[in-house]
């Protein structure tokens, strides 16, 4: 079954919003949970990814972010008098 290259053309951009959108959702949720327990950084990236209009995501793909999340250790803030 081969697929028409301008059907690919046309889809690209559909499928790079939507993956800017998760990343802005990743991104957010990272910068403000890392390293919480993981049903609050699930729960965090849930509510993000809604609010990005990107809630589409294999559930697996939502567990294994929100457990890298998760884990993710809390970085301290810089030293500015160094």
């Amino acid at each position: 079954m081969a697929t028409d290259p301008s059907e690919y053309e046309k889809a690209m951009p559909l499928v790079a919003a939507h993956l800017a959108k998760i990343e802005r959702a990743v991104d957010r949720t990272r910068a403000s949970h890392a390293g919480q327990p993981y049903a609050a950084v699930h729960q965090a990236l849930a509510e993000a990814l809604q609010d990005e209009d990107a809630q589409r995501v294999v559930p697996q793909v939502v567990e294994e972010l929100a457990r890298q999340i998760s884990e993710t250790p809390v970085s301290p803030p810089p030293d500015i008098h160094g």
